[in-house]
């Protein structure tokens, strides 16, 4: 019998974002797809298997739960280099989203042909995982996590890998033993609190009341956390994050400078790296974007500040809010500048961006891991029953 794998999986809008097996055990793919409307150039298997898997995913995704089932997709690097790309729209419900599916089984198929933990028997792996994963919290009080989770649990899902290096020609059939799909506000709050170990770090903040504003891609969840759990009634979701901004900073660029950024991550990258931030190479000359990028930017800032001032007057009690989410490391020097002009709220950031990106698949994998913790006690217990039966 195939032994279940653990995995916590963040399909952000920007990127997705995978710990397999072990928390160590990264995988970063952008958000971003193309369905292959034309055949890809074939090459020789020798030049394929040199070249960068993660560069290079092709795939074909067969699953009940997608509304186009069987299509061929580009997926990540690969796919910001088409005409045709796709990113999520804003607006867009993460959990109703083909493209949601189609990074999530692209993820776990990826991991699934480089583990050992399966077997492959004539280019086919069965694959089982037990899934920890997550939805803005607006959709959750919604109720679409119930049927995000049947849709996920009720098939074999599975991906075939076309023309992509070391992997050509092998099946994946995607079965899960159990998923949990949490909302992001309580999983930031989750990873502040504790260690990889499962163990409470941040004592301090057990049993104070905060906020986390989670700035993603497509939305905007504030949780407002008391008595150690998310308080449903007050917790808001707005339908607002970068995306939208992202996209009007690219389409800016280009009807000024003439030049076409692949995708909304490299937009992220011109905002937030350490070196040359706000520059990009117009005609071989560097050139700084910062007017374009700073308007618009702040304009954002303007909208997200005005989120945590209402949800701060709701819950006057609050002693802090945490930022966190791609979108924080986005905006968090506009955040910042208004609210020490402004309020002056006890707010907080992570200067690790990367602890703030990866902080939700990490989150995921501490809960899914207690999960299996919890829930092995009682499955021996069960089996020690049968036993002094059968005897």
């Amino acid at each position: 019998m195939v032994k279940s794998r653990v995995a916590a999986v963040d399909v952000g809008n920007d990127a997705l974002k995978g710990n397999f097996g072990k928390l160590e055990n990264e995988l970063y793919i952008p958000n971003v797809i193309a369905p292959d409307l034309e055949d890809r150039p074939v090459i020789g298997i020798e030049e394929l298997d040199q070249k960068d898997v993660l560069d290079n995913i092709h795939i074909r995704v067969h699953s009940p739960a997608l509304d186009e089932n069987g299509i061929i997709y580009r997926v990540g690097n690969l796919a910001t280099k088409t005409t045709n790309s796709q990113e999520l729209d804003p607006g867009s419900s993460k959990s109703e989203e083909d493209q949601t599916l189609i990074m999530l089984f692209a993820a776990l198929a990826l991991d699934a042909v480089s583990t050992e933990d399966f077997k492959e028997k004539n280019q086919v792996i069965d694959a089982l995982y037990t899934l920890g994963t997550g939805l803005p919290l607006r959709e959750v009080k919604e109720g679409k996590d119930v049927g995000y989770r049947s849709e996920l649990l009720g098939s074999v899902h599975q991906v075939e890998f076309l023309i992509t290096p070391r992997y050509q020609g092998k099946k994946v059939n995607i079965k899960f033993e159990e998923v949990k799909v949490y909302p992001e506000g309580f999983a930031a709050y989750v990873n502040l609190i504790m260690d990889n170990e499962l163990k409470v770090i941040n004592k301090e903040l057990i049993d104070k009341q905060i906020l986390i504003q989670d700035i993603g891609g497509l939305s905007t969840d504030i949780a407002v956390i008391r008595n150690r759990n998310v308080d449903d009634d007050k917790a808001q979701g707005f339908n607002l994050g970068v995306s939208e901004s992202l996209e009007d900073i690219r389409e800016e660029i280009r009807s000024k400078h003439g030049v076409e950024l692949d995708s909304r991550r490299d937009v992220v990258d011109i905002i937030t790296r350490k070196n040359d931030r706000h520059h990009i190479m117009v005609k071989g000359s560097r050139t700084n974007v910062h007017d374009i990028t700073d308007h618009i930017l702040l304009e954002l800032a303007k909208k997200e500040y005005r989120f945590l001032r209402n949800v701060w007057a709701k819950n006057s009690q609050s002693e802090i809010c945490y930022f966190v989410g791609g979108g924080s490391a986005v905006l968090k020097d506009y955040i910042k500048a208004l609210n020490n002009k402004l309020d002056g709220f006890n707010i907080e950031f992570f200067e690790d961006e990367n602890e703030s990106i990866w902080m939700m698949a990490n989150a995921y994998y501490k809960l899914i891991s207690d999960f299996i913790r919890k829930a092995e006690p009682v499955k021996d217990t069960k089996e020690e029953k049968a036993t002094s039966k059968a005897k």
